[in-house]
């Protein structure tokens, strides 16, 4: 599966300077981990974001929103967000802003 080499190239340059960031292939695309934990990835044209379960249903009231359901399962705490939402740059780090809230509460793997 394709994904959007150009969103992805975006969100590496947006985390590129945070310590403890780093890319793996992913879900048929790339995901960008802090600290061993996955903070964001792209999917196709589209962008998932670990938001935790708490901020999740408030993420999923925004336009361009969706559950993340990738092998047909509901996975909690994460949302999917719509390419054309990310085409400005604002958009992009809000949610890498959100995200990368969430994941900092966790431990390092």
């Amino acid at each position: 599966m394709a994904f959007d080499e150009h969103l992805a190239e975006r969100i590496r340059d947006e985390v590129g300077d945070l310590p403890g960031i780093s890319a793996k292939r992913m879900f048929g695309g790339v995901a960008f981990l802090l600290h061993g934990t996955m903070l964001v990835g792209v999917t196709g044209d589209d962008m998932i974001a670990r938001v935790g379960p708490d901020a999740a249903e408030e993420c999923l009231a925004l336009p361009g929103t969706r559950v993340f359901d990738f092998t047909g399962k509901v996975m909690r705490g994460w949302v999917v967000v719509d390419g054309s939402v990310l085409d400005e740059d604002s958009g992009l780090a809000d949610w890498i802003g959100r995200a990368r809230e969430f994941v900092e509460t966790l431990p390092p793997k």
